[in-house]
């Protein structure tokens, strides 16, 4: 066993009590909902118990969480819709894919031709147009 498999152990079980006790939930309560003892959910919210995967994964969908945040990896939801609008990219042929390049060509040329809608520019030549 590995120095840092303590660590990460009580890393797990303080985060595990973090979200039990944000949700108002008991130990008696959350060890209920993912099926195991409640002297078991004790000792891995203290560290001095391993906590499965299987059970990482019942405490996930009771918190509804996902994996990345429950460690704190939080991703802004534009991140998650650029991580998508990649994999939909992926998918194209390639003659789709010049398009869709070419196309992002075209966009931000336009954008450089005309000023930021909230610069000091743009509502006077709003005014203007």
């Amino acid at each position: 066993m590995s120095s840092q498999s303590p660590r990460k152990g009580s890393l797990v079980g303080s985060r595990i009590r973090e979200l039990r006790k944000g949700r108002r939930l008991t130990q008696t309560e959350l060890s209920d909902r993912i099926g195991i003892a409640q002297s078991d959910l004790s000792r891995m919210e203290q560290g001095e118990y391993k906590v499965g995967l299987d059970t990482l994964f019942k405490v996930l969908q009771v918190f509804e969480l996902k994996m990345g945040e429950f460690f704190g990896e939080t991703e802004d939801p534009q991140a998650a819709e650029t991580r998508e609008l990649v994999k939909e990219y992926q998918g194209l042929s390639s003659k789709a894919q010049r398009e869709v390049r070419d196309f992002l060509r075209f966009k931000k040329l336009q954008e450089q031709s005309q000023p930021e809608p909230d610069s000091p520019a743009a509502p006077h030549e709003e005014e203007t147009s």
